[in-house]
């Protein structure tokens, strides 16, 4: 099973970046799906944006299209997200995850098909 930590997260005034990482560690990284989660206060948790085992498919929630980009790097066992043009709507703890791919192509997922999560990190972003 890997294990995820985030760090990056932090205070920012709107309209600012930030960029997120998530360090995996464990079993192969190159055979994970990744994703990116958020959860706001009294919120469910919701997606923000996947991508696939060798990075060259990704996909964004509608709401972070544009202004998010998630990459990956399989020799650092690394993923990332970088945040751009912040809203104050994007203040959230927000979370990496994990999924083990065997024979597919699939690489979006719900996020109670996920197999490991991270603990998080807060985005606070003022207006």
């Amino acid at each position: 099973q890997v294990q995820l930590v985030e760090s990056g997260g932090g205070l920012v005034q709107a309209g600012n970046s930030l960029r997120l990482s998530c360090a995996a560690s464990g079993r192969t990284f190159s055979s994970y799906a990744m994703g990116w989660f958020r959860q706001a206060p009294g919120k469910e948790r919701e997606f923000v944006a996947a991508i696939s085992r060798n990075g060259g498919n990704t996909y964004y929630a509608d709401s972070v299209k544009g202004r998010f980009t998630i990459s990956r790097d399989n020799t650092k066992s690394t993923v990332s997200l970088q945040m751009n043009s912040l809203k104050p709507e994007d203040t959230a703890v927000y979370y990496c995850a994990a999924k083990n791919i065997v024979l597919s192509n699939r690489f979006v997922y719900t996020k109670s098909d996920y197999d490991a999560w991270g603990q998080g990190t807060q985005v606070t972003v003022s207006s």
